[in-house]
């Protein structure tokens, strides 16, 4: 455990669908390590890809949360209503070389395993519809840093190529989105799944070029099925409980996913016991550095 007056933290899904016990893993993690360094807590709604996002299942999110008694410090944030500050990153990255406009389809690069920087030096075509990419091969190269779980880390972004910040539908994509909000939050640590440790170079260098603070990242085990998939809304995973003995039970599994060996007299307890336990014996060093969990 780290113990900053200056922490804020966030947990920040998809609506895509319900909670499930993937995400309540994520969440409860973060939530942890929030409330035991004496930080805040905040939840944001990353809902910036409509289609994706049924009406009323961002709600059906933030009353899962309540009922686990994952309680957030201050107004939800929700993304649909940042175009602006989206915007003005891309102008930034724009004006510094760093983004290109690129009208190549999927279809066009199917046999390379990454885009091919094909549009880098402005031949897009502008009758076409285009999308706007970061230029992963400029600035500091590789990236580098030291997750709180899995240790020191190495990429080359340029080896992931040049991730899309703003799509051809004009919607936004994550890694811009993401970068803007953290640092617009004042976020200092990022607590999610490892499903998302390699979007941490991209993340990283947008954090460099747009001249923001770097948070630090603590990278969690991903809960899988006995198959070995991983447990996702596009995989239909159960949501959550909605009853008091599941949701005590759920929660207890995921203090044991987290490798925070609770007692088992706490299976039964209410949620804001169970929390209070969790807040108090939080131990990033007593989780195991691999990979993957399987669900219950």
């Amino acid at each position: 455990m780290h113990s900053l007056p200056t922490y804020r933290g966030r947990f920040a899904p998809t609506p895509s669908g319900p909670l499930h016990l993937g995400s309540l893993v994520a969440a409860l993690g973060s939530f942890l390590d929030a409330r035991a360094s004496q930080g805040t807590w905040l939840v944001r709604i990353e809902d910036i890809d409509p289609p994706r996002c049924p009406a009323g299942t961002a709600e059906t999110i933030l009353r899962q949360l309540e009922a686990f008694g994952l309680h957030w410090d201050s107004d939800v944030t929700w993304q649909h209503t940042r175009d602006d500050a989206y915007e003005e990153a891309l102008e930034q990255l724009k004006a510094a070389g760093l983004a290109y406009p690129c009208s190549c389809s999927r279809k066009q690069w199917r046999e390379y395993p990454i885009y091919p920087g094909w549009c880098r030096n402005g031949v897009s075509e502008p009758e076409k519809p285009a999308a706007w990419r970061l230029r992963s091969d400029l600035g500091e190269r590789p990236i580098r840093w030291e997750d709180r779980l899995f240790g020191p880390q190495t990429f080359d972004p340029a080896e992931l190529g040049d991730v899309v910040l703003k799509r051809k539908d004009r919607l936004w994509a994550y890694q811009l989105a993401v970068v803007v909000d953290d640092a617009a939050q004042g976020i200092t640590d990022v607590v999610r799944g490892i499903d998302l440790l390699d979007n941490t170079p991209w993340q990283r260098q947008l954090q460099r070029a747009l001249g923001y603070p770097e948070p630090r990242y603590l990278h969690l085990p991903l809960i899988v099925t006995p198959e070995g998939q991983k447990l996702s809304k596009q995989n239909f995973a159960p949501p959550l409980a909605d009853d008091a003995a599941t949701i005590r039970r759920q929660l207890f599994w995921a203090l044991q996913a987290l490798d925070q060996a609770p007692p088992l007299e706490l299976a039964k307890a209410p949620p804001a016991e169970q929390l209070a336990w969790g807040i108090e014996h939080w131990s990033v060093s007593r989780m195991a550095a691999t990979a993957h969990r399987s669900a219950l």
